[in-house]
């Protein structure tokens, strides 16, 4: 059950999507404590989403898919919102550097970690995922409360490895470009990608 709680954990973590660009961003613009945090909020959710799935097999996933579509759709608006902030305020520090940098709402480790929280939760496919995983280990019987803890803890566990390397990416990102213009260019960036990645939600 640990190996398949691992594959499931990195399965639903590893592909990159808006989440994991938001991750590399906020911890380039900010800190690794930061981006630390934002990383552990993600894996909270995906370990959520497993628990959720463990105790209630697919029959969540009839409830959740109904409303999919519009929590896609707010989830797209809110990160809109955030890379377009970000963007704003990058040129806005790059053309007079007296104006602080613009980091959003998530700039502590608390905000970060919440923010991340709701976001990830916003994309219920995860939990469609998870549910379709733990009806293919066996039928509800055979998954014992002992077992499904089992794949809750390794499923968290390589979601948050895996949130981590990408913050420490962020971080390694952010220390190599310090110019001015670099920073501007990786906000700019960053903001593209999860403009782009965000809008795949719905498309």
């Amino acid at each position: 059950m640990v190996i398949q709680g691992l594959l499931a954990g990195y399965g639903v973590a590893m592909p990159v999507g808006a989440i994991a660009a938001l991750i590399v961003s906020l911890t380039a613009r900010t800190s690794l404590a930061v981006g630390s945090a934002a990383a552990m909020g993600a894996a909270t959710a995906d370990g959520i989403y497993a628990l959720l799935a463990a105790l209630s097999g697919a029959a969540l996933t009839h409830v959740i898919q109904p409303v999919s579509g519009p929590l896609r759709w707010a989830a797209m608006i809110i990160l809109l919102f955030i890379a377009g902030r970000s963007a704003l305020g990058a040129l806005r520090h790059y053309r007079d550097p007296l104006v602080r940098p613009e980091r959003s709402g998530l700039s502590t480790p608390p905000r970060a970690y919440a923010g991340l929280v709701g976001l990830t939760l916003l994309n219920p496919m995860t939990i469609v995922y998870f549910g379709a995983l733990v009806v293919g280990l066996g039928d509800q019987g055979s998954l014992t409360a002992g077992r499904a803890a089992v794949f809750v803890a390794a499923a968290f566990a390589a979601s948050a490895s895996w949130q981590l390397v990408l913050a420490g990416g962020g971080a390694l990102v952010g220390r190599v470009l310090t110019s001015p213009r670099g920073r501007l260019v990786t906000t700019l960036a960053a903001s593209t990608v999860i403009a782009v990645l965000s809008i795949a939600l719905v498309a």
